[in-house]
């Protein structure tokens, strides 16, 4: 599993250059992201870097030219948080708009989304959203599980502790990101790659975390 960041300080950022980390950029973000690194592209929808649909779209044009779609690993359509029907509706127009950019379009999963909310065959990553107790539970693990059969790519958000990335671990995803590192990258670096450590060599290791 690649854990997604912000590029945050010297020693995340030669990470993030070297592989062991991927950089997660926003629109609000403005950071660079650093050389080499694969990077994913959130919308800002969670919180307050939400710039508008249109302003949207061309940072992320405008991004995909910047660093290559090579690098991409993917976008995330619009979405409304915790609301599975408005995000499936706000999602669908843009989800081909970012294939059309040549990268994984990747579709954010709030709870009930369960209920044949999921547009699977036009997204390629399964973005495991939510509240926290949905994204951690029983419908969430079945989405993720499904998405794998579908031959899906599956990220989890907001991961920011070793039993939640070990949940991440569980489910299947291939990503997963969080504001970890963002708070204390000095500090907090090191745990960090010591769980991703610790889980590539026992990948079980949280199997039951959940």
């Amino acid at each position: 599993m690649l854990y997604l960041a912000t590029p945050s300080g010297p020693d995340v950022r030669a990470a993030m250059t070297a592989g062991l980390l991927g950089c997660m950029t926003t629109p609000a973000q403005g950071n660079r992201i650093p050389d080499g690194a694969l990077y994913a592209a959130d919308n800002g929808k969670f919180g307050k870097g939400w710039p508008g649909a249109e302003r949207w779209f061309d940072w992320l044009e405008n991004t995909v030219a910047r660093y290559g779609a090579d690098r991409c690993l993917w976008a995330v359509a619009p979405d409304v948080p915790f609301d599975a029907a408005g995000t499936l509706t706000e999602s669908l127009p843009w989800l081909p708009r970012i294939r059309q950019l040549g990268i994984p379009a990747a579709f954010a999963a709030q709870d009930g989304c369960e209920h044949g909310l999921v547009p699977w065959d036009e997204l390629d990553v399964l973005f495991i959203a939510g509240s926290t107790e949905w994204k951690i539970g029983p419908a969430a693990e079945a989405l993720a599980r499904e998405a794998k059969t579908r031959g899906k790519q599956v990220h989890m958000g907001r991961v920011n502790s070793a039993r939640r990335l070990g949940i991440a671990e569980w489910f299947g995803c291939d990503t997963a990101d969080g504001t970890y590192l963002a708070f204390g990258p000095d500090t907090n670096l090191p745990p960090l790659l010591a769980w991703l450590d610790e889980l590539h060599h026992t990948p079980s290791f949280f199997g039951d975390a959940a």
